[in-house]
């Protein structure tokens, strides 16, 4: 409700389809316009997909890997196969049961965090608006995704990147 700051959502892709059977539509039905429609009228003022993100996210994590390959082509050493970092849930997986490969997981940040980043640096400067005048809501099927949101790592000045991650059925609510 406060008119300084600006409400920006981003939805995962799968969740564009699951939505919608929260309200009794046909399983696989594609409905982005009415999504939209209820995300304004729900008061977002920005509705984006988290595809161009994930887009961003390919190219760093396609970098990296370019950079670990051509390290050892050089006769260097570094750590292959580099494994992506998009799944917060993967990357807690590994840190609890085979630390030993942390090395190979991709330094990149998630699309959905990548996404509230741009956001909060780039977007803002564009709207003439302060990051903390960004409020960053994600739209995902993992609940992973909501610890990831609140670790310290992904935040600046104290400010996160995303502000709160909600799942599918919590949007349908």
């Amino acid at each position: 409700a406060d008119p300084d700051i600006a409400t920006v959502i981003q939805v995962a892709p799968a969740v564009r389809v699951a939505w919608a059977e929260q309200f009794g539509l046909k399983p696989g039905a594609v409905t982005n316009g009415k999504m939209v429609a209820a995300l304004k009228r729900l008061g977002f003022d920005y509705v984006f997909d988290t595809n161009f993100a994930a887009d961003l996210t390919i190219m760093e994590e396609g970098t990296e890997f370019l950079e670990r390959f051509k390290a050892v082509l050089n006769g260097g050493v570094a750590t292959l196969p580099m494994i992506t970092s998009c799944s917060p849930g993967w990357i807690q997986f590994i840190e609890h049961n085979y630390p030993e490969h942390l090395e190979n997981l991709s330094t990149c940040k998630s699309p959905h965090q990548m996404f509230g980043a741009v956001v909060k640096s780039y977007y803002a400067k564009k709207m003439g608006k302060k990051p903390e005048d960004m409020y960053v809501v994600s739209v995902m099927p993992c609940v992973a995704k909501k610890a990831e949101a609140s670790l310290p790592d992904f935040s600046r000045d104290g400010d996160p990147d995303v502000n709160i991650s909600i799942t599918t059925r919590e949007l349908a609510h």
